[in-house]
């Protein structure tokens, strides 16, 4: 064994003292940061749910819009057809990106898997309207605007936020799954089918919440592919159809104060759904991440 010196100081040095000040500062820059952008939502939730919640009804949720855009309407129009539209962005973009997020974790070789990657990230921080004006181009010009042209749009704004989510749970699972497995003689693509995919399925359900949330608000792309619409219910996704971020939008620019009323109820109404999807997103991602743990 060493012999301690009796003559060696065992209080913190000067470098000590300094990295440890410069630690409590960035831990107060980082706390006030947080609370930055939590008193910003607050604000925000606070202010449009002030502006909102006295038109917010069950006859303004159940009703549709009076035949000439006048305030005293409601907005089932526009949640019939966001529901429709963002659901079938939801159907394209899940199995695209849970199909691409299994590719680069389990079977992409490195040199390409790179690549794929940037080009993931890449989509992800692309701006929306970049993708409405790239759709417009595609399937509007010589044709006409459309609930597919829209659903096709939000799923491109999905698809980076489902296959990330989906990468990072299946990063996730533990090895010795996937080595028990093989041992066994199961083949590869088995393996993801029958012991990968169950067992991240909760955080794969999260991220694609999550990327509901997100498309369900994007204005950008639904103005250039489904924003000429009637005041009628439809269901029809080969014609422009409505949808609640439009309709916002338009009350919004109008000059009756009473559809500026109506555009924060269904903002609210928008919000109020987000923050749902959030919440339960967050559940599932917590309970995703004990199911990991205990294994």
């Amino acid at each position: 064994m060493g012999v301690i010196d009796p003559g060696l100081s065992l209080r913190p040095g000067g470098r000590l003292r300094r990295r440890r000040i410069v630690n409590k500062i960035m831990e107060s820059l980082g706390t006030l940061a947080a609370l930055v952008a939590v008193a910003v939502l607050v604000v925000v939730v606070v202010s449009v749910a002030r502006r909102g919640a006295h038109s917010l009804s069950w006859h303004f949720l159940v009703s549709k819009p009076h035949l000439f855009g006048g305030p005293g309407g409601g907005i089932s129009n526009a949640i019939i057809g966001s529901g429709i539209i963002v659901g079938l962005a939801t159907a394209i973009a899940l199995p695209v990106g849970v199909l691409l997020a299994i590719y680069l974790t389990e079977f992409a070789p490195r040199r390409l898997a790179g690549p794929i990657q940037l080009a993931v990230d890449v989509l992800a921080g692309l701006p929306t309207i970049v993708v409405g004006v790239f759709i417009y181009g595609l399937l509007v010009v010589g044709h006409a605007q459309s609930g597919y042209a829209g659903a096709i749009a939000l799923s491109i704004v999905m698809l980076p936020l489902v296959a990330r989510a989906a990468q990072e749970v299946l990063l996730l699972v533990p090895g010795t799954l996937r080595e028990a497995s093989l041992a066994l003689g199961v083949s590869r693509w088995r393996t993801v089918i029958g012991v990968i995919l169950p067992t991240a399925f909760g955080g794969i359900v999260t991220g694609t919440v999550l990327a509901v949330a997100r498309a369900a608000g994007e204005t950008a792309p639904l103005l250039f592919t489904s924003s000429i619409f009637s005041n009628a219910v439809s269901t029809d996704i080969t014609h422009s159809m409505p949808n609640s971020p439009v309709l916002i939008f338009i009350y919004s620019e109008q000059p009756d104060p009473a559809l500026h009323q109506d555009a924060w109820a269904a903002a609210l109404v928008l919000i109020g759904f987000v923050l749902i999807a959030s919440l339960g997103a967050r559940a599932l991602l917590a309970r995703t991440q004990r199911r990991l743990g205990q294994r």
